[in-house]
């Protein structure tokens, strides 16, 4: 494929808006470090920011949003409902629009297919599942508060059982889900496309120290086109069609992680990168109260 400009390059929406491809992931980025990291990320020219309530750092997003100079319309906000909110929708949003201090986010995600008890977090609610948080999330589209909503590791029986549900009335917009060579997941994200969902992949770089980075195949494919681990990654992503939320803390790693223009991997090497038969999964299920990865999406 032609080499093109990814850092300005959007992907259109059910909605009809258009999602930054590429953006700043701020899963695991420390109290202190992730002001600074998204600073330097809208400087760089990111465009696009991802969050969540469970990450309790949407204070330091928001202060580094407003504090870049950077107009709000310009920038793409993603934040999520954590799990023990999800019997407390309106307050969800409420509390990260105040933590954020942002008017509205640009996307509003389900973070996980759990409703979890907020008095007890090993247990999930009775009588109340993530079809009956979506039926609340529905009612936030045309407040103001929210330009759109998603869903995060949903599953395709989730994906399934959700819209099939006469309550549906929303197909989500995005399925935030890990996405790498060692956690594919071909068959989810050919179902997302299926639907007219978009697929936005996290932890695309494998996530601290990860095992890719010692991969034989992608140590090649980097040497042969003067790149790093980490930008061919990113590469691979964006060209199997999703958008890449690569989380870092420094400011070269975040410079470097945007350097995907001008280039691009060749159909062999984008099959060489499909053909890494390790698998892994960085975020796993076993801190919830009940099970949502199956094994049936690869």
């Amino acid at each position: 494929m032609a080499a093109v400009e990814n850092t300005k390059r959007t992907a259109t929406l059910n909605t009809g808006a258009e999602i930054p491809i590429i953006g700043l992931g701020t899963w695991q980025s420390a109290p202190n470090e992730v002001y600074q990291a998204v600073l330097s990320a809208l400087k760089a020219g990111y465009r696009h920011i991802d969050t969540a309530l469970a990450y309790g750092n949407e204070a330091e997003v928001g202060a580094a949003i407003r504090d870049s100079g950077v107009p709000r319309p310009e920038i793409w906000v993603t934040t999520k409902l954590d799990n023990p909110w999800h019997k407390r929708v309106p307050e969800g949003i409420d509390s990260s629009l105040a933590s954020l201090g942002l008017d509205y986010v640009d996307l509003y995600l389900m973070h996980w297919p759990s409703s979890t008890r907020p008095d007890d977090l090993s247990a999930h609610h009775e009588g109340w599942n993530y079809v009956d948080t979506w039926r609340e999330m529905q009612k936030l589209v045309g407040t103001g508060k929210v330009r759109n909503i998603g869903v995060s590791n949903f599953g395709i029986t989730h994906l399934e059982t959700l819209l099939a549900d006469p309550e549906c009335k929303v197909v989500p917009a995005v399925n935030q889900i890990e996405l790498h060579p060692g956690n594919p997941s071909p068959k989810l994200v050919a179902y997302n496309t299926s639907k007219g969902i978009h697929s936005t992949g996290y932890s695309c770089l494998g996530s601290t120290n990860s095992p890719l980075y010692t991969n034989p195949t992608l140590l090649g494919i980097a040497e042969s086109k003067g790149r790093t681990p980490q930008q061919v990654l990113l590469m691979w992503g964006l060209q199997k069609g999703w958008s890449v939320i690569p989380k870092s803390v420094s400011e070269g790693r975040i410079k470097g992680n945007f350097d995907v223009d001008g280039w691009d991997l060749s159909a062999e090497e984008v099959a060489q990168i499909d053909a890494i038969p390790d698998r892994f999964k960085v975020c796993g299920d076993a801190w919830l109260p009940i099970r949502v990865f199956f094994g049936d999406d690869e």
